[in-house]
């Protein structure tokens, strides 16, 4: 392995990254997810190997380096690698979100340590030879790098804080945090981040210029914080996205540093997929995609609160008995799964129901909203993981169309993505397409409470006339639902 020739490394490099597109390419459809992710694992693989035996090699060539470089990287991938191994194993569909954001800030984190040792050491990179200033190419390289990998970190961090809702930080709360003068804030610190990057840059000498480097560095960790701080909780899936987006690039910048041909391939399509996937979730939910890079989409507070405040209308509710009775007697089911359904876990028994209902000759299809859930793809994930059959999935313009022809909607735990207030020109929410249960002829809805969703808005659906409110946990619900129809 120590005689792993530079064209072994490129040809193996370049079957990784072709790996890489063809993961994302199965990872489009959920019925090619499973291939998707064997070419992602594989690729990944073979990209880790090569670059195992490349620093094999390498510290060969270094007599001085001794044993223990190559000690330390092996410890790092049986470490890292037993983590991630136990957490992808251990955590619940529901924390599944948080899990990303905390990964997404350890890429960041990466590449901002990597950036730091490259500016201390670049002749250990083989960038240039000891004694010898690193060219203003390189400098540029690194500043992109650890600017967006710094706050690909610390925005991750507050992200995963949001999303966990476990901590009483206000930070970590889910309802936007905004000050006076917060954008003029930002927009003064995206000054001096581009000011010390040139000074970096275009810093005399043999010696890098570490102390713009360093106030730089700080600045983007700060602005990370502060442009993620003022996104509610109805918009993280979009925040997700487009953190995973920062994620690849910071990679990608790194990898141009290290003339590393993986890091830059493997980077770019990351960053690229996660901008185009931020930019689908942006239409989805009626957003501004520049607002979402700057961090400022996060709403008005007082819009939201005003329109959380709810009335006290009354609504039609039932047992699961009666709402088993109905669709029983349906010719046309459409099941809307939201987050709630995730958080009691009822997949699996949601699947039961769905086959005793075909069974009677009930045609059933579930409707998948692009934000439903707290992360892109979460309710997919979730029926993929109770196996439910792929041609009874169908996203939200495949199936709009049929609401109207429906006889009964069960939404189970979603809540602003079936909200009528989105056609409303003056609700908070106006323009974001839903999915028109509203339209159906019965509608069928699953919620512990009245609690508003992440909007902070009343949902106008759960008072139509043709409603019937069943309230309780999604499992213990769906399941009396299955006794019944048996």
């Amino acid at each position: 392995m120590s005689y792993i020739s530079m064209n072994l490394v490129t040809m193996f490099y370049l079957i990784a990254s072709v790996c890489f597109i063809q993961a994302l390419k199965g990872l489009s459809s959920p019925a090619t997810a499973r291939t998707g992710n064997a070419f992602g694992m594989s690729g990944m693989a073979i990209a880790t190997i090569t670059t195992v035996a490349l620093i094999f090699k390498l510290q060969a060539q270094a007599a001085s380096t001794g044993g223990l470089g190559f000690t330390l990287v092996l410890i790092g991938v049986v470490v890292g690698g037993g983590i991630g191994a136990f957490a992808a194993k251990k955590v619940e569909m529901t924390k599944m979100p948080e899990l990303v954001a905390a990964m997404h800030s350890l890429i960041g984190l990466a590449a901002v340590c990597i950036a730091i040792a490259v500016v201390a050491e670049p002749w250990v990179f083989q960038i240039t030879t000891q004694g010898v200033a690193l060219p203003f190419g390189n400098r540029l390289e690194l500043f992109i790098g650890t600017f967006v990998g710094a706050v690909t970190f610390s925005g991750s961090v507050i992200a995963f804080g949001k999303l966990s809702g476990k901590y009483k930080f206000r930070l970590f709360q889910g309802a936007p945090v905004s000050f006076p003068g917060q954008h003029m804030l930002n927009l003064g610190i995206a000054v001096a981040l581009v000011a010390l990057g040139l000074v970096f840059c275009f810093a005399p000498g043999v010696e890098p210029a570490w102390t713009p480097f360093i106030i730089m560095a700080v600045l983007a960790f700060i602005l990370g914080v502060l442009i993620i701080i003022p996104i509610g909780g109805a918009d993280m899936p979009v925040v997700v996205s487009m953190l995973n987006s920062y994620s690849g690039w910071a990679a990608a910048g790194i990898g141009f540093s290290l003339n590393n041909s993986m890091l830059i391939i493997a980077g770019s399509l990351v960053g690229s997929s996660g901008a185009i996937l931020s930019y689908i979730m942006c239409k989805a939910m009626n957003r501004s995609f520049f607002n979402v890079i700057l961090g400022g989409f996060g709403g008005d507070p007082a819009a939201a609160a005003v329109g959380g405040a709810q009335e006290q209308r009354p609504v039609k509710s039932g047992s699961a008995d009666d709402a088993a009775f109905i669709m029983s007697n349906a010719e046309t089911v459409i099941i809307v799964p939201g987050y709630g359904l995730a958080v009691a876990r009822a997949q699996h028994s949601l699947k039961e129901l769905v086959e005793k209902l075909t069974h009677k000759g009930v045609i059933v299809k579930y409707a998948i909203h692009p934000v439903a859930g707290r992360m892109p793809g979460h309710m997919n994930v979730l029926l993929a993981e109770a196996e439910v059959p792929y041609d009874q999935v169908f996203e939200m313009e495949d199936i709009n169309g049929e609401f109207g022809q429906t006889d009964v909607v069960l939404v189970l735990g979603a809540n602003d993505v079936v909200n009528p207030a989105a056609k409303d020109p003056k609700s908070p929410i106006a323009g974001m397409p839903i999915l028109e249960a509203y339209k159906a002829k019965s509608i069928i809805v699953n919620k512990r409470s009245m609690a508003s969703g992440y909007a902070g808005l009343d949902n106008d659906l759960f008072y139509q006339a043709n409603t019937m409110m069943v309230f309780g946990d999604a499992k213990k619900v769906i399941e009396a639902m299955v006794k019944a129809v048996d």
